[in-house]
């Protein structure tokens, strides 16, 4: 980390850990819309963003933009604690395991395991992106946590990362012994991007007659041709914005006509008997919000056991943001204490 990054990360952080109302003055007059407030610190972060300029991604050339993702992600990650991490080979894809403390408890053998999938919009994210994120989940949740990169957009288009998903969590169900993991026990889960694998791997593995003991969608991509309200009111000056889910469509879907596969687009898909288990967690300042909502219906509908989650005054994006703040904070908190409490 450079020195010029040491010092934003500290700013940064110096500021998001102001007290609510000096934050609220700072960020400047509550934004509202939909019946929602945004978080303060969030809100002040991005304030910060467009003061300093800082250059949006879906403006820089894709491998600019990894860079920047990293960096950005970097400055809210925080050094998070776990047990132990190391990195391996999953069936030809780079992973990384995380094993929580023993000082959070003891860490069963074989326990239960949380397959993690990060977002991106498919052309970017990495392990680094997700590392502080999956540290989190890893030693709060008290489960291990295995991270597992996929090929992206535009240098391997759909169904590049699909069949990654795919084969990693076969991967695993075969290796488990190795990784510590009970059969039984294991989950799938992911952000964004990732969520939209996880759901697709959920799907594939009751088709299949695989375990799968859960899923976790975090603000799940389910539709990406639909228009939806939270597209049209929160597409701009949120983070995520409506011509970088252009930029990742055309990065991963080249050709229009796989743009509502059911891969790519799980709201159109036929649900199999016997999915797992679901806690879909949407954020109220997102655009995918609605989408990740009308995915939750559709598994209800379908008699799937699941529990949809809205933080209404957060961002897409928040689950990254575990070093800095309270409010996003406390939200990957909760996430976590439903992985634990659902598979520990």
């Amino acid at each position: 980390m450079s020195a010029k990054t040491v010092v934003e990360v500290a700013a940064l952080r110096a500021l998001m850990g102001l007290p609510a109302p000096v934050q609220r003055v700072l960020a400047g007059p509550p934004l509202r819309r939909d019946g929602q407030t945004l978080a303060a610190d969030l809100q002040l972060m991005l304030r910060i963003q467009r003061l300093v300029r800082e250059p949006a991604i879906e403006a820089l050339e894709i491998e600019l933009g990894r860079e920047a993702a990293r960096r950005q992600t970097g400055l809210t990650a925080g050094r998070q604690p776990v047990g132990s991490v190391r990195d391996l080979d999953a069936g030809g894809l780079l992973a990384r395991l995380y094993t929580p403390s023993a000082a959070r408890g003891a860490v069963q053998t074989p326990g239960p395991l949380l397959v993690f999938f990060h977002g991106g919009g498919f052309f970017f994210g990495d392990l680094e992106t997700h590392d502080a994120t999956c540290r989190v989940l890893a030693e709060r949740g008290r489960v291990r946590v295995l991270a597992v990169d996929y090929r992206l957009g535009p240098e391997h288009p759909f169904p590049a990362a699909h069949d990654d998903a795919v084969a990693a969590y076969r991967w695993v169900l075969d290796h488990a012994a190795e990784l510590g993991a009970d059969r039984d026990r294991i989950a799938v889960g992911g952000d964004s991007a990732g969520g939209n694998l996880s759901a697709w791997v959920a799907l594939e593995a009751a088709r299949a007659g695989l375990p799968l003991a859960w899923q976790l969608l975090v603000y799940p991509a389910t539709d990406v041709t639909g228009e939806t309200a939270s597209k049209q009111m929160f597409g701009s000056g949120l983070f995520l914005t409506q011509e970088f889910m252009d930029l990742a469509v055309a990065s991963y879907t080249p050709e229009e006509s796989t743009r509502t596969d059911p891969r790519v687009a799980p709201l159109r898909a036929d649900l199999p008997a016997g999915l797992a288990p679901a806690y879909v967690v949407t954020a109220g300042f997102d655009p995918l919000r609605d989408e990740g909502e009308a995915y939750a219906a559709k598994l209800a509908a379908a008699g799937v056991e699941v529990e949809l989650r809205r933080f209404p005054d957060q961002i897409h994006g928040f689950l990254n943001i575990v070093g800095a703040g309270r409010t996003s904070r406390a939200a990957v908190d909760e996430i976590a204490d439903q992985v634990r409490a659902r598979l520990g």
